[in-house]
């Protein structure tokens, strides 16, 4: 399976650089599965699709303030750094540019001295183990120290911090939104409720090696790297009775869907469950849980665009991207939202 088989030409005044005003005035186009037919909406009208006994299933991560910016103790050289994830209280894996300044036994300082962190390890793909130490409690800290981890693609600042966060975020660990959720409103979450429609709540914790780029020209090379889940009782046995009455399990974004996919059995049952994924899903991959995904459009020759098109089909899924390209829909993670069903 070739790398270019997923690329498509996006014009870069395409990428949305900041969210819109109320989150679910975003474009949603609706592609069906088994026809390739497209529809265009607004966001709000996704209620629409759903069904009673059908069973919405949303990632609940919260985004950390997870990018800091400090200073190498001793010289004061410029240091950026980037949380990705929790080894144990005060240590974290993360990515340091630049890297040569940030070698075994570098102590870089934070915010005047209220936070600062020794290089205690460097792991050979060059992310850095770092041991902070600080006083008081590390996530007040990081709220006010950290910034939002935005994507490169965006380049002009975010001017409120929630905007990056989904309505119903709760528990800390992403360094990424999952973005697909962005586009609900607490009254939108409220009119599928009482329409029948049953929601469950998992978490992803979702990390950088998901929007990494492929490098790889053959796809199957391709490694992913592992994320925490966690999938209470309460969650798994919502979407099992939703496929025991006939309704649609219906996931919000690829990280809901690699959460789903990876904890379910071979009958596609899923059980209380938590641990590490690293769950690469890609055209032939049989679906075991989900009916149907709500989704953004994502960059060309991703993992995101090919777990996509594993669900409708590599050929209708770049169709329907040629489509929002000449119908000059927004792009990526504050861009408008597809359903597939």
């Amino acid at each position: 399976m070739d790398l270019k088989d997923f690329y498509y030409d996006l014009p870069k005044e395409l990428i949305a650089q900041e969210p819109l005003m109320n989150r679910s005035d975003s474009r949603l186009m609706a592609l069906s599965r088994k026809t390739g037919r497209l529809e265009h909406h607004v966001f709000s009208d996704i209620i629409s699709y759903l069904r009673p006994g059908d069973c919405l299933v949303l990632n609940n991560t919260k985004v950390i303030p997870a990018r800091l910016y400090g200073q190498r103790e001793g010289t004061g050289a410029q240091i950026e750094l980037l949380l990705l994830k929790r080894k144990e209280k005060d240590v974290w894996e993360t990515l340091v540019k630049p890297g040569k300044k940030a070698r075994k036994g570098v102590r870089i300082v934070f915010g005047d001295g209220l936070l600062t962190g020794e290089v205690i390890e460097v792991a050979e793909d060059g992310n850095r183990w770092i041991r902070f130490e600080y006083e008081g409690i590390f996530e007040e800290i990081l709220d006010r120290l950290g910034q939002m981890p935005l994507p490169p693609y965006i380049t002009r600042p975010l001017r409120d911090k929630n905007r990056y966060q989904t309505v119903y975020a709760k528990y800390d660990g992403s360094a990424a939104a999952p973005t697909a959720g962005l586009h609900f409103t607490p009254a939108l979450l409220q009119e599928i409720r009482e329409l029948g429609v049953d929601i469950a709540e998992i978490t992803l914790h979702v990390g950088l090696g998901t929007f990494r780029p492929v490098k790889e020209a053959d796809v199957l090379k391709h490694h992913m790297h592992s994320e925490f889940f966690q999938i209470s009782g309460a969650a798994a046995r919502q979407v099992n009775q939703a496929k025991e009455r006939g309704g649609r399990v219906i996931a919000v974004g690829t990280t809901s869907t690699r959460t789903l996919e990876a904890a379910a059995d071979e009958e596609g049952r899923l059980r209380e469950a938590g641990g590490w994924t690293d769950i690469f899903i890609y055209p032939g991959y049989r679906f075991k849980v989900i009916d149907g995904l709500v989704t953004n459009f994502h960059l060309p020759e991703s993992t995101l665009l090919m777990l996509v098109s594993a669900l409708a089909g590599r050929e209708s899924v770049l169709s329907a991207y040629q489509e929002a390209v000449r119908e000059q829909y927004r792009f990526f993670s504050f861009g408008d939202a597809m359903l597939i069903l």
